[in-house]
């Protein structure tokens, strides 16, 4: 089943009225009731009670996201929270590497200990901890100098920065967050390819397809670097909009 995204925005965050100055486009959108006046919403056409939120010229009525324009909405939200959790959990890494580099002979010593105790353990099993890749990783962390550890969560916060500005730029509908998440997760590409070059797994996979098609969307969908008509033409459309949302919803009453 399709969504109506018109009903389903009002119902979650009301109707939105406007009477017009223009006498016939202001009859179109109002009509009394038993229970008194009622106008149409902008947003999904259909009538309330009482008296309108604005009124003025019709081209000054408030451009209310319609459709197409509150998927796309739906859309960024969903991406946006996506960027916010990524955002955390690199902070949180970012966090672990810096008190990592603060004790780094402590926790080697911690490490090395528990190895002892669980080595008998795993040799029953047929397991070699010495040559276990994770062990093997983990060991060859501790022989990183404090200075570079010190840098690589910098490095971290940094990116997390970035993904956490991005978080809320897409949930408000920022243009200048549709260009920052593009250029971001487009420099990012050529690493992510480089990573499954060395080892596939399914969630660098679907990490990998989620970013590209996150960057074809927004590019596509907001007409970013000249695309489609560049920024006028996305304008235009905007502006357009908002010109029409009076008559728009005039057009629905009179086809209702």
């Amino acid at each position: 089943m399709a969504i109506d995204w018109d009903r389903r925005t009002c119902a979650r965050r009301g109707h939105v009225t406007y009477a017009p100055d223009e006498p016939r486009l202001r009859e179109r959108l109002h009509t009394d009731t038993a229970l008194g006046a009622a106008w149409r919403c902008l947003r999904c056409g259909d009538f309330t009670l009482g008296e309108p939120q604005g009124s003025g010229p019709a081209e000054r009525a408030p451009l209310v996201p319609r459709g197409k324009v509150l998927r796309d909405v739906f859309v960024l939200r969903l991406l946006a929270v996506e960027r916010a959790v990524r955002g955390v959990f690199v902070v949180l890494v970012a966090l672990a590497v810096w008190k990592f580099s603060n004790s780094q002979d402590a926790v080697r010593r911690l490490f090395d200990e528990y190895l002892d105790v669980f080595r008998p353990v795993f040799r029953h099993f047929h397991y070699d901890l010495d040559h276990s890749p994770v062990v093997g990783t983990v060991q060859k962390t501790f022989g990183y100098r404090h200075d570079t550890l010190v840098l690589v969560a910098l490095l971290l916060l940094a990116y997390a920065l970035i993904e956490l500005v991005e978080a809320v730029g897409l949930w408000y509908a920022r243009r200048w967050a549709e260009y920052l998440t593009v250029v971001a997760t487009a420099a990012f590409l050529p690493l992510e390819i480089y990573e499954l070059t060395e080892r596939v797994s399914g969630l660098k996979i679907a990490t990998l397809l989620l970013n590209i098609l996150a960057v074809l969307y927004i590019l596509l969908a907001k007409r970013l670097f000249g695309l489609r008509g560049g920024h006028r033409a996305f304008e235009e459309e905007r502006h357009g909009a908002a010109l029409l949302e009076v008559r728009e919803a005039a057009t629905v009453g009179a086809r209702a």
